[in-house]
């Protein structure tokens, strides 16, 4: 029992450091953009999605930092961060496929 419980404690804190690294690549490349390419991509401003990826990296450093697992913060964080990387970095940085281009 206390090997499961072990195993469980160090996949947790794979998890956060992964969701950690995951944020903190967000925020670092929210910081590079110019904010002139959000608004010509649609998307919201800058300072939202930095706002956004600084707190996701927060919660997720926290999450590593503490004893116990992030739970759904960590969650909530790792989503942002995923939604920054996965649709606004590939319209912000001119590599995105542009579907919306009418």
């Amino acid at each position: 029992m206390n090997l499961a419980v072990l195993i469980e404690a160090y996949m947790l804190r794979a998890l956060g450091i992964a969701i950690l690294v995951l944020a903190v690549w967000a925020v670092v490349d929210c910081l590079r953009h110019p904010a002139d390419r959000f608004a010509q991509e649609g998307k919201r401003t800058k300072g939202f999605w930095t706002a956004l990826t600084v707190g996701s990296a927060v919660v997720a450093a926290l999450s590593v930092l503490s004893s116990g697992s992030g739970g759904f913060l960590q969650l909530i964080g790792a989503c942002v961060a995923c939604v920054y990387l996965a649709d606004v970095k590939p319209a912000v940085s001119g590599k995105g496929g542009g579907w919306y281009n009418y």
